[in-house]
């Protein structure tokens, strides 16, 4: 089975767009939709054609194009089944675990509350990549918008059981604003040290940080570390719940 070929391109201030292909069945999905006319600029360059949009939740800046596209291309309108009445011309309503058909590839719907309410993130195991949205960045984390810190490190734990391989399309470019936050709390971190100076020479040169991969988050992501001892340590909270020391460490990011 050939794998999605995928075509990442900026939008907006700092979203990033991401077209996914499946060559076999010539089928093409839009993750989100932030703003058309660079969606419809990767269309052009790659010669692809618009069947699907996947949305991740409903924010204006991953939804705000929906309409216009569908209109142009009589796209399917696949989302989340908690947001549907806050997604412009939704068709499909999708929950956790629930698997939906892209072509010869299946996407699994993983649910991640926490920034939005029936946020989620789409995973599809046979190509070995994950869109988050806005709950996974790297390096960070959406701020806990409609939800609790608690559900959002309950989503995160769902992110972090996947394979290390996983390559972690999001919805941003944050990374080099969250490694200096990263290092506030992580600071002894040799990878994330090492990382963090990679991430500056790369945005020296215009060019994105993303995709990352689960593994290097969690060697990497203070959000994912909950449990590491010299962060517990150096926020004095060796004994806390793993849920309070995210809850810690989204706060301090909140006002960083």
């Amino acid at each position: 089975m050939a794998k999605l070929e995928i075509h990442q391109f900026s939008a907006l201030s700092d979203n990033y767009g991401v077209l996914i292909h499946e060559p076999e069945s010539d089928v093409t999905a839009t993750i989100d939709t932030p703003e058309a006319a660079p969606i419809l600029a990767a269309l052009e360059e790659t010669g692809w054609h618009l069947t699907h949009i996947f949305n991740t939740h409903h924010h204006w800046d991953h939804t705000g194009a929906n309409l216009e596209l569908k209109e142009k291309f009589g796209c399917i309108i696949a989302g989340p089944a908690g947001e549907a009445d806050k997604i412009p011309g939704i068709d499909v309503r999708l929950g956790d675990g629930d698997r939906f058909g892209f072509g010869k590839e299946t996407a699994t719907i993983i649910e991640t509350p926490g920034h939005t309410l029936g946020q989620i993130a789409w995973h599809f195991p046979g190509s070995g990549v994950v869109f988050t949205g806005d709950t996974l960045f790297a390096l960070g984390c959406g701020r806990v918008f409609e939800g609790t810190p608690a559900q959002m490190w309950a989503s995160l734990r769902k992110l972090m059981a996947l394979p290390a391989e996983t390559a972690v399309y999001c919805g941003h470019e944050y990374t080099q604003a969250n490694a200096r936050f990263a290092l506030t709390v992580d600071p002894d971190n040799a990878a994330l040290i090492a990382r963090a100076r990679e991430i500056d020479a790369l945005r020296a040169e215009g060019k994105p940080t993303i995709p990352t991969t689960i593994g290097l988050e969690l060697e990497t992501n203070p959000f994912l570390r909950a449990e590491d001892p010299a962060i517990r340590a150096h926020l004095a909270m060796a004994q806390a719940d793993a849920a309070d020391v995210f809850a810690e460490i989204r706060a301090r990011k909140d006002n960083f």
